[in-house]
């Protein structure tokens, strides 16, 4: 008992004159320097939480990773509504980076009114390109090929992705045509719209099923098809 006696004591007197002599070349107090380092960690704390708010505005989520361990029902609770905020197709990417130009947008489904075809014709739902017709994330639209050539990958805001797979004898110049699978989606959902559209990508002049069925099959699509048709 002597003996770790001793240690505690010979321990103690070493931490006294460890402090002792960093005050004395520093000129700062043992309680100062706790206070530092405690305003330091708090600091830090701050900074990662001020990083993780601003960099909201890019649709990136506050993961685990950047969050205290999970202890509490509280901070379970606070990760989900983080992480589960939804974030738009416009709001997530800045499309001021990409080329655009104002167009006039329309409206089509597959049906007779639009093509001239019903259900059970062998080209029912099939567009210029050979590809079916589908509103998903990447929808298919039509579009003048001698502006928008086939797979032309098109931003159009209110509606999504747009991929030209499709023309039309009225569909020329600066207009394109937007797929929806009922009469009645053209008329509430869009109807006939101005709107400045960005070029995702420029097709090469033609556009496969597969292709078109990875775009919508890209994992980092999915949280906004979810938005759409939820």
């Amino acid at each position: 008992m002597k003996a770790v006696g001793r240690r505690v004591l010979m321990s103690g007197l070493f931490v006294a004159a460890l402090f002792t002599t960093f005050q004395t070349f520093s000129g700062v107090s043992a309680a100062e320097l706790q206070h530092w380092m405690m305003n330091n960690l708090e600091n830090e704390r701050e900074e990662v939480l001020h990083t993780a708010r601003n960099n909201g505005h890019k649709g990136t989520a506050v993961r685990a990773r950047s969050l205290p361990a999970v202890t509490t029902e509280e901070q379970s609770m606070s990760q989900e509504v983080v992480e589960s905020e939804p974030v738009s197709l416009e709001e997530a990417i800045d499309w001021s980076k990409y080329p655009s130009h104002k167009v006039v947008a329309t409206g089509y489904t597959a049906g007779y009114e639009s093509t001239g075809k019903n259900p059970g014709d062998p080209s029912y739902g099939i567009t210029f390109s050979g590809v079916q017709v589908k509103r998903d994330v990447y929808s298919t639209i039509a579009a003048d090929p001698s502006v928008y050539p086939i797979g032309t990958v098109l931003f159009i805001p209110g509606y999504g992705y747009g991929v030209v797979a499709d023309t039309g004898s009225a569909i020329k110049g600066n207009r394109i045509d937007l797929y929806y699978e009922t009469v009645s989606d053209v008329f509430n959902q869009w109807g006939k719209q101005e709107v400045e559209v960005f070029v995702v990508k420029t097709g090469e002049g033609s556009l496969s099923e597969d292709e078109f069925r990875q775009l919508n099959d890209d994992e980092a699509v999915q949280v906004f098809r979810n938005q759409m048709f939820d």
